[in-house]
């Protein structure tokens, strides 16, 4: 396992974040935790809605400052308060003391705003969040679902009034859900965020029970009835690629997502070892651009306006002069 940076800190993170979601049996997931730190992993994920989740994860948790634990609020504590859910101060601080007791410690390395409320201000959320830093209480802030301009918007405020800015993004992202290309990837690009992508076997679909055999194990753990043509070809196309590199699908799936970007830090979610290892065997896994190509011809996916309008214009004369195709690009733009 190798590590990257967190967004513009110098917090080292593994290459694979192990969510932790799923995970509902307190000895299970104990040897899933332990065998991601024997492969070097370091990062876990979780939420105050993941039910006993969090107080699951810190009852097995026994070195916790080699850990980097991430958690997120936002989501309804009680659903008959109105002010048991969102993105505001009142709810950060009651979600945060209640994720430190569930987790049995005194900080959290990694506090992610868990979606979009477009009720609260920026200000007020940015604000609190570099409360809760300057309290001690939370090392680094990232944010979940929520749209380019927004996460633009809080970064750029948290410059310009000296507050904590968001190092991480978390976002879904896979071969069939490219959609973070349009605006969010090239944004975190831009801010030097990290990108934890969820799902990248896309619910199952690409982890190779969708191209399974009828009636072998792994075609199981997807419904067939619920796949779409568009499913159908991604898997199919990840499956032929695993073949051929003599790999499980899983693997090639994952390691797409690493192919697009250093930034991204896939997510992976597992109920069981077996799962957690096969999952690993991507950190040596580099696909062909021959691979890469094939995968994205199998599912049709267009970033629309308007990066592809900005894209057919760049080099033309008309639009920047005839020194136009002379101009070196900097950086990921």
């Amino acid at each position: 396992m190798r590590y990257r940076l967190f967004g513009q800190t110098g917090l080292r993170v593994s290459e694979l974040l192990l969510g932790t979601m799923v995970l509902d049996d307190a000895r299970e997931c104990r040897r899933i935790v332990d065998a991601y730190a024997d492969a070097g992993g370091n990062v876990l994920d979780t939420a105050s809605a993941y039910g006993d989740g969090e107080t699951m994860l810190g009852s097995i948790i026994d070195r916790r400052d080699r850990f980097v634990v991430g958690t997120k609020y936002t989501l309804s504590r009680d659903a008959r308060d109105p002010n048991a859910a969102g993105n505001h101060r009142k709810n950060l601080v009651l979600s945060l003391e209640q994720s430190l007791r569930r987790l049995g410690t005194d900080y959290v390395d990694i506090y992610w705003v868990h979606i979009w409320d477009r009720h609260t201000p920026a200000e007020e959320t940015m604000r609190a969040l570099d409360d809760a830093v300057r309290a001690g209480k939370v090392l680094y802030v990232g944010i979940s679902d929520a749209p380019a301009w927004i996460v633009a918007r809080a970064n750029t405020l948290a410059q310009w009034r000296d507050w904590t800015p968001f190092a991480g993004l978390q976002v879904p992202y896979n071969l069939l859900k490219r959609d973070i290309e349009r605006e969010l990837l090239p944004m975190a690009e831009a801010f030097g965020m990290s990108v934890a992508a969820w799902a990248p076997l896309a619910a199952g679909v690409l982890s190779g029970a969708a191209d399974a055999p009828a009636g072998s194990r792994r075609s199981t753990r997807v419904d067939p009835e619920a796949l779409t043509p568009r499913d159908r070809a991604a898997a199919h196309a990840v499956r032929t690629v695993a073949d051929e590199l003599g790999v499980r699908p899983a693997q090639v799936a994952i390691a797409w997502t690493r192919s697009r970007s250093a930034a991204v830090l896939p997510i992976i979610g597992v109920s069981s070892v077996a799962q957690l290892t096969e999952n690993l065997g991507v950190v040596d896994l580099v696909l062909p651009d021959d691979a890469i190509r094939r995968l994205e011809a199998a599912v049709e996916f267009q970033l629309g306006f308007p990066s592809d309008f900005l894209a057919e214009w760049e080099p033309d004369p008309f639009v920047f002069g005839d020194v136009a195709t002379t101009v070196d690009v900097r950086g990921p733009g």
